[in-house]
Parts: structure tokens; C-alpha cells; sequence
């Protein structure tokens, strides 16, 4: 599988990772040994970059990407993680640097590591991209060889060209697919002129974008896609990237007839999509099982997609998708 460099880590990545967020909790039960069929699924096509966060299963995933690792000694790709999810709420409040080590030393415990290789504030709030001694913190962070470079995790473009502006923020993790398109205005040319990664989250929209749902689909009680849909748990973005369920389900299923016209599995041309966008380094689909892990590696192969799916793609936002979405992140 292609590999790019991950922004200001230096670390080479594959340009499709696992997102394990799915392995930890929130997208209903997923036992141990299905995760593990996940991962090895992933990496057998090629994956070596998989982000988890602290909070994912209280540590669940982290651990269990440990599991995996302690198996299979030999793999030499790289993990990231996030931290401040932990607190009451993610704000200035609580990003000292006492809790900063706490954190990192419990996912340091959890993923069996010395130094973490790549950490990221996990969406906090306007406040703490805008104080200096936060991003100081974590300078000490590196200085003190808990982690190897440190990122953010954003909700908004603002808050991602903040961080961009930040001189040691390796990698910047945003909400970007073709329902939430509002970051190739600004975000990802900043990031590219600064050298910073992009690592793209949600990128199927909470599975939209795979073409396999109707209205009438449901979803276990444990998953966000449940009850997350009214942001009351978590930013709403996060869930079907913002798209209410019925405007997202009928724009999904006219994405699928359009990759369908160009012989391209919807989930692969979504992906696609991602990956041929300049300056993203990463894109991190998350997968409940194997076949799921596979296809969304091998979407790597499809290429760029044909001029006339990219732009019926353009043509779709603009008309069903994106009055709900672009000026809200």
C-alpha cells in the first residue's frame, strides 16, 4: 500500500489505517477476538497506522491493540492515541500538565510503551487551542520521552487552522469526507504549506457513504448512531458527519449509483475520494470485521477516481448535503 509521511512526525503511514474507535465501544459489541481478526485483517493489506484514544472502551482499545502487538512483534507501524476526553469536559480547565502525564502514562501502560508515538488533544475546546502554555505542556511532553510528537483532533476548521499555526503540531485528525467537504477550502492548503498531516476521520459518515442503509435501518442501543444523533453525548458531527439520518440515507444512495456507473464499490470510491485529495496523509475508516477491514484497504488500489464521478460527487454536496453541514464546522 502507498505510504505518506504523517505530517511533522516524520513517520511513514499507509494512506489507509484502521480507526479502532469501533474496537473499544459506541458502535455495539465487538468481542475481543473479532478486534483481533480486525487488526490482522487490516495489516495483512498493507495498514500500518491505527488510532485509538484513551477514552475508546475506558482504555478497551488500546489494550487490545496491545494484545495484537504483543503477537505480532515484528510489525513496525505506528499508533496514535488522544487524551483530555478523560476530563469532566475537554477544556482549558483540565489540560494541565499534572493531567497531561497521567493520561499519557495510562495509555502508555495500556499499549505496553515507553514513549507513545504520536498524541493528540482529543477535540477540546476553543480555549485550549488558543493558550500557549497547553501547547508548551506538550513540548515538555516530548522533551521527557512520554511521546514522540503530539497532534490535535478538531471539530472545526478554525480550530484545525489554529493548530496548524502551531509550530511543533505534527498532525491535525478532522471530520473530512464527501458529506463534509469544507476543509478543502482553507485546512488542507495550510496544512500542506506548514507540513502538517491531515488524518481523516469519518470518512464513510458513520457508514452512510457504504450505500447499505435505508430509513428503516437501525442500530444497537450502544451505538452512537443511535444515541448520538441530537449531539447529546458528543458533537453531532461525529455521528453520520452531521447529515440528519432520512437527507443522508437518499444522498448516500444517490453516492452509490454514481460509483456504481463507474463499477466502483461505494465504501472504496468514498475512501478514494478522500485519498486523492492533496495533503492528506491518512485517511482512518474503522471496521466491525474482516470483510470490512479488506475493503476498505484495498481501496488504495482504485486510483484517482474518473473527472466525471469527481465532479457528479462536487455537484451532490452542493445540492443535497451541504446547507446542512458547511457552515457549522
Amino acid at each position: 500500500m502507498e505510504q505518506r509521511i504523517l505530517g511533522r512526525t516524520g513517520h511513514e503511514v499507509s494512506v489507509v489505517g484502521l480507526g479502532t474507535w469501533q474496537l473499544g465501544a459506541d458502535w455495539g459489541n465487538v468481542n475481543e477476538l473479532d478486534a483481533l481478526d480486525v487488526i490482522d485483517a487490516a495489516v495483512d493489506h498493507g495498514v500500518t497506522f491505527f488510532d485509538t484514544a484513551d477514552v475508546y472502551g475506558d482504555g478497551r482499545s488500546e489494550q487490545r491493540i496491545a494484545a495484537w502487538r504483543r503477537a505480532n512483534p515484528s510489525w513496525d507501524g505506528t499508533v496514535a492515541t488522544k487524551m483530555i476526553r478523560r476530563a469532566p469536559d475537554p477544556s482549558l480547565r483540565y489540560a494541565s500538565i499534572e493531567n497531561f502525564r497521567d493520561w499519557t502514562d495510562r495509555s502508555r501502560r495500556n499499549l505496553g510503551v515507553d514513549t507513545l508515538d504520536l498524541v493528540q488533544l482529543h477535540c477540546p475546546t476553543d480555549d485550549v487551542f488558543a493558550s500557549d502554555s497547553v501547547f508548551d505542556d506538550l513540548d515538555t511532553l516530548v522533551d521527557e520521552g512520554a511521546i514522540a510528537a503530539y497532534g490535535v483532533s478538531v471539530e472545526t476548521c478554525a480550530q484545525a487552522l489554529s493548530a496548524i499555526a502551531r509550530p511543533n503540531v505534527a498532525t491535525v485528525q478532522i471530520v473530512f469526507n464527501a458529506f463534509r467537504q469544507k476543509p478543502l477550502e482553507h485546512v488542507l492548503p495550510a496544512a500542506r504549506q506548514a507540513g502538517v498531516g491531515i488524518i481523516a476521520r469519518v470518512p464513510l459518515a458513520s457508514g452512510l457513504l457504504s450505500g447499505r442503509f435505508t430509513k428503516k435501518t437501525t442500530f444497537a442501543d450502544d451505538d452512537h448512531r443511535s444515541f448520538n444523533r441530537d449531539g447529546s453525548a458528543f458533537d453531532v458531527g461525529e455521528t453520520f458527519a452531521g447529515v440528519d439520518f432520512a437527507t443522508g440515507v437518499e444522498a448516500a444512495a444517490d453516492f452509490a449509483a454514481l460509483a456504481r456507473d463507474h463499477d466502483i464499490d461505494p465504501a472504496q470510491a468514498a475512501l478514494a475520494w478522500i485519498i486523492q485529495q492533496e495533503g492528506v496523509s491518512s485517511v482512518i475508516p474503522g471496521a466491525r470485521n474482516e470483510q470490512q477491514a479488506r475493503g476498505n484497504a484495498e481501496s488504495a488500489e482504485v486510483g484517482r477516481l474518473p473527472k466525471a464521478l469527481t465532479k457528479a460527487i462536487t455537484a451532490l454536496y452542493d445540492e443535497k448535503i451541504r446547507p446542512q453541514v458547511h457552515d457549522r464546522w
